[in-house]
């Protein structure tokens, strides 16, 4: 054996032995670099319309499309995506009114890879309110905007308050897409929740406006079934300023003459403050009046 042969082995052995240790650090490092998080080579929105030189559109159309692939691929990989406010940022930036992403918007962050949190719900609202903003006579963002946070975010949420409050908004902005046009039996829906809520007289005036919309006799069905829950709710409404007034009634009998029964109380009439109601200036005063004809005040 040569010395040029020694030197050769004993370079590969060498060269093996370098791959054989390096290798578990480097594939280490590349698995952690990959699970950190992804890296995205695009100016901040401020400064796109300086770095796109006029091609706004075109620029749009490359960062839609390439958050579509991103989200998939994080989907399939099972890795964690929290890029989609970024190019949502960036896209806005170029067109506030850009349609695609008002519609998948809220879909991108409550159901990210791997799991969306109530931070990304309350996101894709504000995203969504934007929208609505941007396109104010667009029936189909006002419904992905109602049927979100009426239906879809409350789940996300922890206050019971704050979810009624949530569907409440949603379901006017569910009325407010079937004036622009949007599927009219969508107002029923929106007429449960509000009821639901307690907003009864909302609920009649979104009826009534749908049910003005869904005259053509095409409509004939839907027409029909918001003629019939409006007059449900009215009857209910009608119900429940009654209760309202007795409730008031009440009050007052227990407070001014609680000794006297009832009956005999609503006979003799209201309690009046003699100093109070003194003279003409007195004559519109509610809580002067000495009849129940006029609603007394709670």
């Amino acid at each position: 054996m040569t010395r040029g042969s020694v030197v050769a082995g004993l370079l590969l052995a060498g060269s093996v032995a370098g791959v054989a240790g390096l290798q578990p650090r480097l594939a280490s490092a590349a698995h952690e670099a990959k699970e950190s998080g992804d890296v995205f080579a695009f100016p901040p929105p401020a400064e796109l319309h300086a770095a796109t030189l006029g091609w706004d559109a075109a620029t749009v159309d490359l960062l839609w499309s390439d958050l579509l692939v991103e989200y998939g691929a994080h989907w399939l990989e099972h890795r964690e995506f929290l890029e989609t406010p970024r190019f949502a940022d960036a896209i806005l930036e170029l067109e506030p009114d850009y349609a695609p992403l008002y519609k998948y918007i809220d879909t991108m962050l409550a159901y990210r890879p791997l799991q969306g949190t109530e931070a990304d719900v309350r996101a894709a609202r504000a995203y969504l309110e934007r929208g609505t903003r941007a396109r104010p006579d667009d029936s189909k963002v006002w419904m992905e905007y109602g049927t979100f946070i009426a239906f879809i975010a409350p789940s996300f949420l922890h206050d019971h308050a704050e979810i009624e409050r949530w569907r409440t908004d949603g379901a006017a902005a569910i009325g407010r897409a079937v004036e622009l046009g949007a599927d009219a039996d969508r107002a029923l829906t929106a007429a449960t929740i509000l009821t639901r809520g307690g907003a009864t007289q909302a609920a009649i005036g979104y009826l009534e406006r749908a049910y003005a919309f869904t005259e053509h006799p095409s409509m004939a069905a839907v027409h029909e079934a918001i003629g019939r829950r409006l007059v449900e709710l009215q009857a209910k409404g009608m119900a429940d300023e009654a209760d309202k007034t007795s409730r008031a009634i009440d009050e007052r009998w227990h407070d001014e003459l609680p000794y006297l029964s009832r009956e005999v109380y609503l006979l003799l009439g209201p309690v009046v403050d003699p100093l109070r109601c003194a003279g003409v200036d007195a004559a519109n005063d509610p809580a002067c009046a000495r009849t129940w004809d006029v609603q007394p005040p709670p």
